[in-house]
Parts: C-alpha cells; sequence; structure tokens
C-alpha cells in the first residue's frame, strides 16, 4: 500500500502539468500520482498522462474521463486511490522538495507509530505572476510539530483558512463521510476542505512551504473578472456549504466556529462579488441569497448577516458599498489573491 496519493485534475494543461508531476515524482515508490485527464480535447494533455504513466508504471496512473470538471476529476482521485493519505494538486502548481520530504516523514512516523492522522496542515506560498515577494500561508496559532484535536486549537486568524493547498486528509476519512463533490462547478475545493472537518479528530501542523500556488493566468477561475463571470458557481458552492450541517448537532464548539468562520469567509466573497458586477441582476441575485440564508437556517442567518464581516459587506447605501469594496481590497492584498 503507498503512503500518499496524489491527484492530479488535467484539463488542457499540457504546457504546465510535467512541471508539476516531476515534483511530485521526489516521493518515489511511497507516493501515487493519480493523472486525471477530465476530457482534454484541445491539446495533448491525454498522451502526456499515457506517456508519464508509462515511464514511471510503479507511482503513476492515467485515468481518462468525460469532462465533468474539477470536483468530478478529484471524485475519480480518491476513487482510485490506494494511499493511507490523500492529497490533490492543481496541474499548474507544484510543490517544494525539501518539504515534501519532511511530510513523508511525519506520514511515515505516524503509521509507524499507529498514531490516527486524520489531516496535516503545511503552509502554502502563492506563486503571484509579477509579485516581487511571495506571500506564505502559515499557521502561527496552531500547535507545531504534535499531535492535536480540535480543543487544542487556538482562535484561527482572518485569513488563515485550511484550503485544499494545505491539507492533506486521511484517505479512508474521506472515503467513510461520503465525500463527493458536485459535477461542472467551479471553486468545489471549499467544499473538499469544509466538508470533512466535524470528522477530523487528529491534526498535526508542520510549519513548512509545501505547496505552491500558481497565480495570475488570465483565465484562472480565481482571477475577479472570471470569479463575478462565474457567479452562479459561487453562489452554488456557497448555498452546498450552508446545506452541508445543522450546525446544532455539531457538538464541538472549537469545530463549529471554525466552520462558522469558513462559511462566513465564502459569503463575503459571494457578497462583494455580486456588489462589485454594478448590475441589477446581481444586486437582486444578493438579495437572494441572504433571503435564502434566512430561510434556511434564521439563527445562522443572524450571527451572518450581523457578523462583523457580513456587516461590513452590507452596508446600505453608495456609500456603504465603497466602504464594502474598500475592505474587499484590503483582504485580498492582505491574503494575496487575485
Amino acid at each position: 500500500m503507498k503512503l500518499l496519493s496524489f491527484a492530479v485534475p488535467c484539463y488542457n494543461s499540457a504546457d504546465y502539468m510535467e512541471h508539476c508531476i516531476e515534483t511530485l515524482l521526489h516521493g518515489g515508490d511511497d507516493v501515487e500520482i493519480i493523472i486525471v485527464d477530465d476530457g482534454s480535447q484541445k491539446d495533448n494533455t491525454a498522451e502526456i498522462a499515457d506517456r508519464l504513466a508509462a515511464e514511471h508504471p510503479t507511482i503513476i496512473k492515467a485515468i481518462h474521463q468525460e469532462n465533468g470538471g474539477h470536483g468530478q476529476a478529484v471524485n475519480t482521485g480518491l476513487k482510485n486511490a490506494t494511499g493511507l493519505f490523500f492529497k490533490v494538486v492543481d496541474s499548474d502548481d507544484w510543490v517544494d522538495e525539501e518539504a515534501y520530504d519532511e511530510i513523508l516523514r511525519v506520514l511515515r512516523q505516524s503509521v509507524e507509530h499507529s498514531k490516527q492522522l486524520d489531516m496535516l496542515i503545511s503552509n502554502y506560498v502563492y506563486e503571484k505572476e509579477g509579485a516581487r515577494h511571495k506571500k506564505v500561508m502559515h499557521y502561527s496559532n496552531l500547535p507545531v510539530n504534535e499531535y492535536f484535536g480540535w480543543d487544542e486549537t487556538r482562535r484561527f486568524k482572518k485569513g488563515q483558512y485550511i484550503l485544499m493547498h494545505s491539507v492533506i486528509y486521511r484517505t479512508k476519512l474521506l472515503k467513510d463521510c461520503g465525500l463527493e463533490l458536485p459535477k461542472h462547478t467551479f471553486y468545489v475545493d471549499n467544499i473538499y476542505v469544509y466538508y470533512p472537518l466535524p470528522y477530523v479528530k487528529t491534526m498535526y501542523y508542520l510549519d513548512v512551504d509545501f505547496y505552491r500556488y500558481y497565480i495570475g493566468r488570465d483565465d484562472q477561475s480565481v482571477n475577479e473578472k472570471v470569479m463575478i463571470s462565474r457567479i452562479d458557481q459561487q453562489i452554488k458552492v456557497n448555498k452546498i456549504m450552508l446545506e452541508s450541517f445543522d450546525y446544532k448537532n455539531i457538538t464541538n464548539n472549537h469545530v463549529k466556529k471554525y466552520m462558522f468562520n469558513y462559511l462566513e469567509m465564502i459569503t463575503v466573497v459571494s457578497t462583494v462579488l455580486l456588489m462589485k458586477s454594478g448590475t441589477k441582476e446581481h444586486q437582486e441575485k444578493r438579495r437572494e441569497l441572504w433571503a435564502y440564508i434566512k430561510q434556511k437556517d434564521y439563527f445562522l442567518y443572524r450571527k451572518l448577516r450581523y457578523g462583523f464581516m457580513c456587516a461590513t459587506t452590507n452596508l446600505p447605501g453608495r456609500s456603504g458599498r465603497v466602504i464594502s469594496v474598500a475592505a474587499y481590497k484590503v483582504a485580498q492584498k492582505l491574503v494575496g489573491f487575485n
């Protein structure tokens, strides 16, 4: 059995996927790399995947499927994973080899010492095109180099969210909790991280800069103009996260608080993007989103609507919109997204 499975969703990724795979091969036979060709037709992604699998038959699997979007590619990777642990690496990103060695060391030790590890957290770096200084997202409020549970976590700072880039899950946990991402939907990485959280009992934070998150392509899904054009996808993910759990049934207050903060962040992004577009259609969608939250869970609605972050992005009138967008721009600069 492999120690760590990587799923690498690829859609017309010929220009950059080989660099990603080369960095993952550093793990040798301890890892398996599952390249999921998600119906690529515009380039030779499929041929590259098959060639790499033929060159490294004990490490790389190439799987071809009809286009189902990023979420379906992740589903396929998880379904075919045989490793004890599971991580998603997007085909335009890569990993740091020195940090990689540390990641494998901790995972290996958890197995050798029969220590159940549900989630390993490490840092990620925004490799933003044109940026002189790379923004490193680390988790200074978490215990370092030790196993811990939710009760040992201290308050996460705003912007210190556990994202797909920073997390490695225990494979069986993902399969047992019933995680399945929706097809043909962008921004499902938020669901991927969020949904398994109540099932996580034991965590470990390794303070190394493992994942290199490339950001800057014009067609990238996190480009703000692209996000506004796909706002219905953002709203869909927002609603799926809202529907995932009844908060009253989450017994651990630390999990509940963190999940609320995560949902709050996603709702702020939805709200401000709808506001920034400036169209009457999007203003109506903004009102519909809040009406939906109110109808779905009134207690959660009040907690979200009148919390600091959402209240700031829902100030009335023209001046309110100016303040909301200004706050959003500050958040962009602090967090480093596009």
